[in-house]
């Protein structure tokens, strides 16, 4: 390490953060720790992630989350990193940018991201790490060093985001070249035509995917929680659309980690919750079966309102979700800021922070899932009856009024907090 560059041995991580998070290749940890130690490597990695979660809040990227913002955090960290090893070691040769910050190219050119949206997520990232890297330097240089050190911050981070943005542009460019030009490419245009009604030929459409647009479909997206090979996602959706009956399928990649699938099943087929045969980390969101070209586009938005629930939802996701299990969560989710005002004026004192009333509303929806009947509540939540009656009347008194008033209305503020937690029982902090 560089003389004067000791504050950087200093970084560590505000919250809890270990290695184990780290998005990099072992080698390029193993590099990192050896030259910076585990504190600084940490740092970079919470870092990291701030920096990606600032991006998707700034810039909008993706349709859906999951494997994608983890492949913006672990570009995000590389990037850190990088930039971490060539502040400790000015005098050292490194690669201008190296290849894991771009790993994310192919991605976003096959989700379709386009560049100027990649570009404006450059910048934000380079804001937010800036920050970081200055406030870091104010609090640990040497104060007779302070000015040198956050000079040399900015020069570097500047110097830093300009060759990284021409050698993303470049390797963009020739990646969206070389993605277009292949059958895959085609493939994903024309079920986004056709999606988008913009098809004037359905049946050379249909020759082209060798897919029958005309049957009846059941759309399907399956997932994986991290970047997972396309092999395997596109294996798992035929999977399961042969085991609910499909004589037939279309599966095209979208991304990394996420695969759109349709099946032609029987016109009296009835879509079922089958878990098995999903792979470890991987989640499907399915519609109900429709017929013609309009229910392969309405299944498909059906998974896709799905998708977006399970990606919001704070509880643990089951590994199939049918949309005809949770359409009602999923209408009242629609608009989350109306929903979140709905939930907070509906459950008042009930929706507040802390175990107790997060005990109180779980055990008053599962009373309203078993029509209010004690007993069933009970067997549901594996606790005595009488826990159960106690904890509804417990409820009663905090909201002010019989549960019986206002159910269904209850009912569903409920069903939205216990989802989605948090994004609907706390208010969106105030931007003025």
């Amino acid at each position: 390490m560089d003389a004067g560059r000791e504050w950087l041995t200093r970084l560590a991580p505000a919250g809890p953060c270990g290695l184990e998070l780290s998005s990099c290749s072992p080698v390029t940890l193993a590099d990192a720790v050896s030259k910076l130690g585990v504190g600084p490597v940490c740092w970079a990695i919470e870092q990291g992630r701030a920096t990606a979660a600032h991006i998707v809040e700034e810039v909008p990227l993706f349709e859906g989350g999951g494997p994608g913002v983890e492949v913006l955090s672990r570009g995000s960290e590389a990037a850190t990193l990088h930039s971490l090893l060539r502040l400790a070691e000015p005098s050292a040769e490194f690669p201008s940018i190296g290849d894991e910050p771009l790993g994310g190219i192919p991605d976003y050119v096959h989700r379709g991201v386009p560049l100027h949206r990649v570009l404006a997520a450059i910048r934000v990232g380079h804001a937010s790490l800036a920050r970081a890297f200055l406030r870091a330097c104010e609090r640990l240089a040497e104060p007779d060093r302070l000015t040198h050190e956050m000079k040399a911050v900015n020069d570097e981070l500047f110097a830093y985001v300009d060759a990284f943005t021409d050698e993303m542009t470049q390797t963009y460019l020739a990646e969206h070249d070389r993605w277009t030009t292949s059958a895959a490419a085609a493939r994903v245009e024309t079920v986004h035509a056709l999606l988008a009604d913009t098809v004037v030929d359905v049946d050379a459409a249909a020759r082209m995917l060798g897919y029958d647009l005309q049957g009846t479909h059941v759309g399907v997206i399956v997932w994986a929680d991290t970047p997972a090979e396309e092999a395997r996602l596109q294996s798992t959706a035929v999977i399961l659309l042969t085991r609910w009956g499909a004589t037939a399928t279309l599966v095209v990649p979208v991304g990394s980690g996420r695969v759109w699938a349709w099946g032609t099943v029987p016109r009296r087929w009835r879509e079922q919750a089958i878990a098995s045969g999903m792979g470890a980390g991987l989640r499907a969101a399915v519609g109900t079966p429709a017929s013609g070209l309009q229910g392969f586009r309405r299944t498909h938005q059906e998974a896709l309102r799905v998708e977006r629930l399970r990606g919001l939802s704070v509880r643990k996701s089951p590994r199939v979700t049918l949309y005809r299990d949770v359409v009602l969560t999923v209408l009242l989710a629609g608009d989350l800021v109306a929903a979140g005002e709905f939930v907070r004026s509906e459950l008042g004192e009930l929706g507040g922070r802390g175990e107790a009333m997060q005990v109180l509303r779980t055990t008053l929806l599962h009373y309203f899932k078993a029509e209010r009947s004690l007993v069933r509540a009970a067997e549901q939540l594996h606790v005595a009856r009488g826990t159960v009656a106690y904890r509804v009347k417990r409820a009663q008194e905090v909201i002010g009024r019989d549960v019986g008033d206002r159910r269904f209305p209850l009912y569903a503020a409920l069903l939205l907090a216990e989802e989605l937690g948090n994004t609907v029982l706390e208010p969106a902090p105030s931007t003025t």
